[in-house]
């Protein structure tokens, strides 16, 4: 009996285990109790059993009309298309910005690395909050970005393109609102990457100067997809959290930046139906969850086939 537990616990058994225990308790049942309130029936501040035995009858009561609603509703579906394009957006422009900069890292000095990632991560020594309520300072009229912005013409360019409604109205905007989404998640898509590029061998870009590569064909070649797990996990830290973002659309967003945070706060608090709340968030979820899932099966089967 000693013999095999001490043969489980030097397996790979505790080390599978252990983060499969914690996104079964910390993920899959939070989520669970959300599905089954999802299609409960309320009862002013209580819910019905959806599960009954009554007589020798089990019943079981499914209520799905929440999801009926959302799909029929076009509020709701502007809202997740909506929510998608610019958590899409803020992953672009914080893999354009990361990039270069985790690029930077990588080959700084091993002196210098410490100092530069201390930059990076300086920002997290702030509250969050206060973040983004300075953004909505500095965007506003008289604010220093804001008079830089307009000083330079830039506002009549972001009209042209349509991310503000008029030359030097920046605050709630899709301008402002991708802003500060971009400003505060940068650091969650430059710290995968620079972990990603700073293991890259490079014997491997002095093989392709070697072989007549240029540094611009060597880049394109090697160093962007030897750092392809890198982008991947940058954009889908992201990613996923920006597509629930409830704050910053609250403060530096408007009514044209509609997004499923804001939506499912009205339905929770303002309109106090938790049902419809939860059948929100469960559609959400499964708007990140499957892709992924299916991305992940198409990811092991093409190592499998590389082998």
């Amino acid at each position: 009996m000693m013999s095999r537990l001490k043969a489980l616990f030097s397996s790979r058994a505790p080390v599978i285990g252990v983060p499969y225990g914690f996104l079964l308790l910390f993920f899959l049942l939070p989520f669970l109790v959300v599905l089954k309130i999802s299609v409960s029936e309320m009862e002013v501040v209580t819910f019905k059993d959806i599960v009954t035995w009554q007589e020798g009858v089990l019943q079981l009561s499914l209520k799905f009309s929440n999801y009926l609603f959302i799909l029929e509703d076009p509020l709701y579906v502007s809202t997740y298309l909506s929510s998608l394009k610019y958590a899409a957006a803020t992953t672009v422009l914080c893999l354009l910005l990361g990039y270069p900069f985790a690029y930077f890292m990588a080959r700084a000095k091993p002196s210098l690395q410490p100092a530069l990632l201390m930059l990076v991560m300086l920002p997290f020594w702030t509250s969050f909050l206060l973040r983004v309520y300075a953004w909505k300072g500095l965007l506003s009229t008289n604010g220093w970005v804001s008079d830089v912005i307009i000083g330079s013409g830039l506002d009549q360019v972001l009209f042209a393109l349509g991310l503000i409604p008029a030359p030097g109205k920046l605050m709630n905007t899709p301008f402002s609102l991708v802003l500060g989404m971009t400003y505060t998640y940068l650091p969650f898509m430059i710290l995968p990457l620079f972990g990603n590029l700073a293991k890259l061998d490079l014997r491997l870009l002095e093989a392709a100067a070697d072989l007549g590569a240029s540094p611009w064909v060597a880049f394109w070649k090697i160093t962007v997809p030897m750092s392809k797990a890198g982008i991947i996990a940058g954009a889908m830290l992201v990613f996923i959290p920006c597509v629930g973002e409830f704050v910053i659309p609250e403060l530096l967003g408007g009514p044209e930046t509609l997004m499923i945070g804001r939506v499912m706060w009205d339905e929770f608090f303002s309109n106090n139906d938790w049902p419809m709340a939860s059948s929100v968030a469960v559609v959400m979820v499964l708007l990140i969850i499957v892709p992924l899932a299916v991305f992940n099966k198409y990811q092991a089967e093409s190592q499998e086939a590389s082998k």
